[in-house]
């Protein structure tokens, strides 16, 4: 009589010397990110005040019910704008620099962070500007300052474009330190399994009695 034979359990296959990757994102990325776009975000209101302090001034005269502008071939109205991109510019640069020397190992949670934080600062910073700077009420400044009395026109951007500096400022400083001064990847450790694997050619039938 033949004894009956129970086939062994089918085990996982080994893992032929292969290490374990780590995850791309760890907690401690996320919180890396958050705090960078937090920081970087709160000095916007720099950027603001720089703005209100450098910007050239437009200024207008009221005549009558009418309001114009002082000098109709000035270029105030420009030099804002430019003002607001180079302060942008600047900012952007000493930011990502920051981070990178922060944390010089770099990665996506950080290069996210402060992308965020750094459009957060420009939005934060126009705002900003714009509160420091000559009232928005045209028809008041204009009663105040008298007929044909020149006053200071209210602070604005005309080129919405000028605020993504600071972010592409940030991100292309810090990725160009990361990759020019980051840390590199070690050498891959040589594999030592067998190809194929030894289980592949397991014999998955049951010895018979």
């Amino acid at each position: 009589m033949t004894e009956a034979v129970t086939p062994p359990l089918p085990q996982p296959p080994p893992s032929d010397g292969l290490p374990d990757q780590e995850p791309a994102v760890t907690p401690a990325d996320v919180r890396d990110g958050a705090t960078v776009a937090l920081v970087v975000g709160v000095c916007g209101a720099l950027l603001g005040l720089l703005w209100a302090w450098l910007a050239p001034r437009v200024q207008y005269v009221a005549h009558g019910q009418a309001v114009f502008l002082k000098n109709t071939e000035g270029e105030g109205r420009i030099g804002a704008d430019g003002t607001f991109f180079l302060l942008s510019l600047g900012l952007g640069v000493l930011s990502g620099l920051a981070v990178f020397l922060w944390r010089r190992r770099g990665g996506v949670a950080l290069v996210v962070g402060l992308t965020v934080g750094a459009c957060f600062a420009a939005l934060l910073g126009w705002r900003t500007g714009l509160w420091l700077g000559p009232g928005t009420d045209v028809a008041a400044a204009a009663a105040k300052a008298g007929e044909d009395a020149p006053f200071d026109a209210p602070l604005q951007l005309l080129a919405y474009g000028v605020l993504l500096g600071w972010p592409i400022a940030a991100a292309v400083t810090h990725l160009a330190l990361t990759a020019a001064f980051g840390p590199r990847d070690p050498d891959p450790t040589p594999w030592t399994g067998s190809y194929p694997p030894p289980h592949v050619h397991a014999d998955t039938n049951p010895p018979q009695g």
